[in-house]
């Protein structure tokens, strides 16, 4: 998906040679080839920087149209004919590094006209209360609360009828109508993209956002992160407790709900209507079924389908997890005897 401006500002194109030169990496194809976005390697468009790490032997499948990718010199090899190239040994550092010179986060920045920018559209009705700020391009809707030193970021928009809680933090995000945000709840900051960099490890840019449905409810000092290029959605009804982080790039469906200290990592895809019990962990790229049932403290690291119901660390089928539970209850018994 195209950088969503309203919450990105393009500083403008750059050529292939430009772009190598950035990091002095090694270039093959047209030096005047024009980059005008970014996107991952099986989305890309004509014109958007994406990047391949290590040699490529487990990278997905490639976009059609990508024309323009940064790899390693392993990976070189298996990029498709036509495909122009800039080489580094970090590739995700040199992509990253040209991300930086495409696109600049929007900053609120200092206002004059006190703590509601001009530009930003607050519907007659909205009550928007004392300390809270109101950045450029943002949108309150009809009848919303926007409580005491909650901060809304440039251009993010929202619906009619929602709480924004006290201390509260909403950036690169579109919220829908009905949405209850409750105090200190973090929406949009960049997710835990950590990589090598030449003097060691780095934070990653993250250039996405994220969208909450109809009607989601978002408990107190909850995170949930916004996407590396596209979005983290969280759908219509989704009830997420207190103290969960939602990682980037996730996916929640409808009526998902999320019990307190949930930790969701990064790409994580979960049907509609299942259930996460307090302390639920699920590691990255796990897809969960829709009405999936998930026991307090489950450590989930493999795809569970729909209608399930799992437990335990690492998690596993309900019934065969309390058998082994009630296995080991019972060798613990027998050796106390002895």
């Amino acid at each position: 998906m195209a950088i969503d401006s309203r919450f990105y500002a393009s500083l403008g194109a750059l050529t292939l040679e430009s772009a190598a030169h950035l990091s002095g990496a090694a270039f093959s194809g047209d030096p005047a080839l024009a980059i005008t976005g970014i996107a991952a390697a099986d989305t890309a468009k004509a014109g958007q920087l994406a990047f391949i790490d290590g040699d490529g032997t487990g990278q997905a499948s490639l976009s059609a149209e990508l024309d323009v990718v940064v790899v390693s010199e392993g990976a070189r090899a298996r990029l498709p004919d036509g495909v122009s190239a800039i080489v580094s040994s970090l590739p995700r550092y040199t992509h990253s590094l040209i991300a930086s010179s495409l696109f600049r986060l929007r900053e609120t920045g200092p206002s004059s006209g006190g703590s509601i920018s001009s530009s930003a559209a607050v519907h007659p009705s909205a009550i928007i209360s004392p300390g809270a700020v109101i950045g450029p391009g943002a949108a309150i809707g009809e009848g919303t609360t926007v409580r005491p030193n909650a901060v809304i970021g440039p251009g993010v928009q929202i619906g009619r009828h929602c709480v924004i809680g006290a201390n509260a933090s909403v950036h690169c995000a579109l919220l829908g109508d009905h949405v209850t945000l409750l105090a200190g709840a973090r929406i949009g900051e960049a997710g835990f993209g950590v990589m090598p960099g030449p003097q060691g490890l780095e934070d990653a840019p993250h250039f996405g956002r994220v969208i909450l449905q109809d009607r989601v409810t978002v408990g107190a000092n909850a995170c949930i992160d916004r996407g590396v290029f596209a979005d983290t959605v969280i759908g219509e009804r989704t009830k997420i407790d207190n103290l969960c982080q939602i990682a980037h790039n996730v996916v929640l469906g409808r009526s998902v709900i999320v019990a307190a200290f949930g930790g969701i990592s990064g790409s994580v895809r979960v049907g509609d209507g299942s259930m996460l019990g307090g302390r639920v962990g699920i590691a990255d790229h796990v897809t969960v079924g829709e009405g999936v049932s998930l026991a307090a403290s489950a450590g989930l690291f493999r795809d569970v389908a729909s209608g399930e119901t799992w437990g335990g660390t690492p998690a596993k089928p309900i019934r065969q997890w309390m058998r082994e539970v009630a296995w080991l209850n019972k060798q613990t018994a027998a050796k106390k005897r002895d």
